[in-house]
């Protein structure tokens, strides 16, 4: 009930100035009594104990009282009482991504803390999180390439895959061609007016049947953009160069060798771009750029809708004004 009147809203409310005379009818109303009363002189009470006063003369101001009320729901009812409801109609149209994120060996470097596969791992959750309205899936790859999660809406689901992910689960090698080509064709089919691939490797092409600009070519006849990102400081970094039986690895300081060239052609020709992201830092600076540069539309229309109260505040102010002309002239008819 409260909640009702809290959404009561008063179209006109100088109205309410008109309560200012109720204290004045109080004070007409007790002046008359006291001037209207008269005296009677008795030498004793004694006369009037155990005489009961009537239910008449108990409610004898009831009916000021009743006109009172029935003034002030007037007064209410000309300040025209509304509710107001009002919703938003939303249309959302998300972008389909599809992230194909590099599996090979040199994805253990160090120059990245505690690696590279694990900053990647949480940078793209972090851009997971930032992107609700799209669909999102996930690629992987190393010799070979495989779908880890198709375009899926339900994030949750795609998030509980990351800790399985683990750079050397797949052929070693790095089938930059493959890796993209895979992407692509999960994504081709897709209705979104709006289609891309984050690409994240660190190496170059060196396997695969695939060629990378061969790949490149593919998402562009199919209207993708491709935001490419070289992953891996410069110079030299430490990263796996045997494997042991025992799954641990020997690690050496090697040259950093990203295929620059080609990732860039890849971008430019798809209309993507392409980016290196050095340390943790520039990495979550890269996705935070794309997630700006690929915006989900959002148009929204606004509706509100006005109903009108006044009615019941009427018909009680009518009531009010009938019961008492009734009483008037009934129960509290004045006798002459």
């Amino acid at each position: 009930m409260l909640s009702y009147f809290n959404d009561i809203q008063f179209a006109e409310k100088h109205w309410f100035w008109l309560m200012l005379a109720i204290p004045l009818m109080i004070g007409w109303y007790i002046f008359r009594l006291k001037k209207l009363e008269g005296e009677v002189n008795f030498s004793s009470f004694t006369l009037f104990k155990g005489i009961r006063t009537s239910l008449k003369a108990k409610f004898r101001h009831s009916l000021f009282v009743l006109r009172i009320l029935a003034f002030a729901f007037m007064i209410a009812a000309l300040a025209r009482p509304q509710s107001r409801s009002s919703w938003k109609n939303s249309k959302t149209e998300g972008i389909d991504i599809v992230v194909s994120l590099d599996l090979s060996l040199s994805m253990l470097a160090k120059d990245f803390k505690p690696n590279r596969i694990e900053v990647a791992k949480d940078v793209i959750l972090d851009f997971i999180d930032a992107r609700p309205n799209d669909r999102i899936g996930l690629v992987v790859f190393g010799g070979v390439a495989f779908t880890q999660c198709p375009l899926t809406s339900d994030h949750k689901v795609l998030k509980n895959m990351f800790p399985q992910i683990k750079a050397g689960m797949l052929d070693q090698g790095t089938a930059i061609g493959l890796g993209l080509a895979n992407a692509v064709a999960r994504i081709k089919e897709s209705k979104a007016k709006s289609k891309v691939i984050i690409f994240i490797s660190d190496g170059v092409n060196n396997v695969g049947e695939i060629a990378p600009l061969t790949a490149g070519e593919l998402a562009k006849t199919y209207g993708v953009r491709v935001y490419c990102i070289g992953v891996g400081s410069r110079g030299k970094a430490l990263q796996p160069v045997a494997i042991y039986a025992q799954g641990e690895y020997e690690y050496d300081y090697v040259d950093v060798d990203i295929d620059e060239k080609v990732m860039t052609e890849i971008s430019d020709m798809t209309g993507g771009k392409y980016f290196r992201a050095t340390n943790t830092e520039s990495l979550k600076n890269i996705c935070q750029e794309i997630d700006k540069m690929e915006k989900t539309i959002i148009s929204e229309k606004s509706f509100t809708n006005k109903a009108e109260h006044f009615l019941p505040l009427a018909i009680a102010a009518a009531i009010l004004l009938l019961l008492e002309f009734i009483l008037r002239f009934t129960l509290f008819k004045s006798v002459p």
